[in-house]
């Protein structure tokens, strides 16, 4: 899923990270080549919808909603649904793959499925309040750089949500791979006729204590030599204690956590994920 950024707080607090996504402006063209959307929806969308009937959520803000296939899969099942994200390349393409699937997006905020161009910080100001439920996936919100981008973030998700609504987090298990210093992850592949693709994710751990996320894509046509482009972007790899520190504060309870949007119980050593389900109580 694609990430957004900190921002400013009625002029008070800046966030680290830059207010362009040059990075996935970038990816927007490759990333639903990246992904095997079927089986991740296939996967994670009986949780997802399950945390939302507990909350009797009909209206839904997907914050960092990259190519907005979350979104869709929501609208198509009768949900109200906003996606945002910093990245204009990825809001394009989210607007690309709703036509593609029949889907009328609008523009206004009160439509059916809409796609706007917002992030971090900026959602309440962009898009308005009285949300059933925010979703934030993907490991986005590691992209706030500080504490102080990452109050500004969680106070703006609660600004979206009426009391009592649901935030709903997934990130990385950043316990387990600061504690195994764990780089590299799995390798993707895809084909289209005589084209391929090959992405190769891999960290790199700073003195600051952030990581850069590193993206090689390769790409060559019909057995020809390989093509190389890679992107970076620097993430706070938060911890369980980090967000749970934070979520008070923005007025969220934490309600439960998980090792991923199936539901498995979360495990600091060998979950995958790190998932949140946090109510809004103010």
């Amino acid at each position: 899923m694609t990430m957004s950024s900190g921002t400013v707080k009625d002029g008070e607090r800046a966030a680290t990270a830059d207010r362009t996504a040059p990075m996935y402006d970038a990816f927007s063209v490759d990333y639903d080549r990246f992904v095997d959307w079927d089986g991740r929806l296939a996967a994670e969308m009986p949780f997802i919808e399950r945390q939302l009937e507990d909350v009797g959520a009909r209206r839904v803000l997907d914050a960092a909603c990259g190519t907005g296939m979350h979104a869709i899969a929501l609208a198509e099942r009768g949900y109200e649904v906003v996606g945002a994200d910093l990245s204009a390349g990825m809001i394009q393409r989210a607007r690309e793959n709703a036509a593609e699937r029949g889907l009328v997006t609008s523009e206004a905020d009160g439509g059916a499925l809409g796609f706007r161009v917002a992030g971090f910080g900026e959602l309440r100001s962009h898009l308005g309040d009285g949300f059933d439920a925010l979703l934030c996936l993907g490991n986005s919100l590691p992209h706030v750089l500080t504490p102080e981008a990452l109050a500004v973030a969680l106070d703006d998700f609660a600004a979206c949500l009426r009391p009592g609504g649901l935030l709903l987090v997934q990130n990385r298990n950043f316990d387990a791979v600061l504690a195994e210093r764990e780089r590299w992850m799995g390798p993707e592949g895809h084909r289209e006729g005589k084209s391929e693709w090959l992405f190769l994710r891999f960290l790199d751990f700073e003195p600051s204590g952030l990581v850069t996320f590193n993206v090689v894509r390769l790409r060559r046509e019909d057995g020809e030599d390989w093509h190389q482009r890679v992107t970076s972007t620097p993430l706070w790899p938060q911890t369980r204690a980090e967000l749970t520190e934070a979520l008070h504060p923005a007025d969220f309870e934490a309600v439960a956590w998980f090792g991923d949007l199936g539901g498995a119980a979360y495990d600091a050593e060998s979950s995958p994920n790190l998932v949140v389900a946090a109510r809004r109580v103010v």
